[in-house]
């Protein structure tokens, strides 16, 4: 081996990837093509699932912070896609029952419209701006979810730009807050994206896949949906453990969807 890749080498160190659970609607339904919604009673047998197994969900803003601190143990990311109003009906108060915290990526340009970009799926209202407020004021975080919900791989460089910037401090004046975090939409990234969201500030991003993007602005998720019941949820929790670390070249951190 020469000395260079001797050098590679050494800098190839182990990363280990947070637990984040990836959530979008908590709510009664009868039909669900996208498989975005789960039902409240099921909402909370999965938050009881948690707990029973020495977890706390929390939002990914204390999550990253505590690990940062070497106290992450037991620590489960909550984040919430396109900030339903069922969010601030039904969620929120759960959580505040558990003493829990969790994150909701809001879509900054749509706030008190609905979910336009599902069109084969039944009309979800999305969070007004007074509920946005409200639920941060109960000590939730909010992250954006772009302006309007677009692919932002198939964006030129200033509509991309545009996008993830702008949504920021329109989320940070109104939930008075700094906004730290991005989620993409459809859970779509390429280095261009990454690149875009990095330099609009946010300290992490948040996708769904692994791929050789991940890192802190292209985190894995899990997904959770209505039918993950005890076994699969346990199986997922697996998974994740058995992946969580990998050899890869990752930059550090300045500081340090799917749908």
């Amino acid at each position: 081996m020469t000395r260079t890749a001797q050098q590679s080498s050494r800098q190839r160190v182990p990363q280990s990837f947070p637990y984040v659970l990836m959530y979008h609607s908590v709510s009664e339904y009868t039909e669900d093509p996208y498989l975005v919604t789960v039902e409240p009673a099921r909402f909370e047998r999965q938050l009881r699932w948690l707990r029973a197994r020495g977890c706390t969900g929390v939002s990914m803003r204390e999550l990253l912070a505590a690990r940062r601190a070497g106290r992450g143990r037991g620590l489960v990311g909550l984040t919430f896609d396109d900030a339903y109003t069922d969010f601030a009906d039904t969620v929120f108060p759960l959580l505040r029952r558990y003493g829990w915290t969790a994150t909701v990526f809001v879509i900054s340009g749509m706030m008190g419209g609905h979910n336009a970009w599902d069109p084969a799926g039944p009309r979800k209202p999305l969070m007004t701006e007074d509920e946005v407020a409200r639920v941060a004021a109960g000590g939730m975080e909010i992250g954006s979810h772009s302006v309007l919900h677009r692919r932002l791989t198939t964006l030129d460089q200033a509509e991309l730009a545009a996008e993830v910037g702008k949504s920021r401090p329109m989320l940070q004046a109104l939930s008075g807050q700094p906004v730290n975090g991005f989620c993409y939409p459809y859970g779509g990234v390429d280095a261009a994206v990454v690149s875009a969201v990095r330099e609009a500030g946010y300290d992490y991003g948040c996708a769904i896949w692994r791929s050789e993007l991940s890192g802190t602005h292209a985190l894995p998720r899990t997904y959770v949906g209505d039918r993950d019941g005890t076994l699969r949820l346990d199986a997922k929790r697996v998974r994740h453990g058995l992946r969580a670390t990998r050899a890869a070249e990752i930059p550090a951190p300045r500081f340090l969807r799917f749908r």
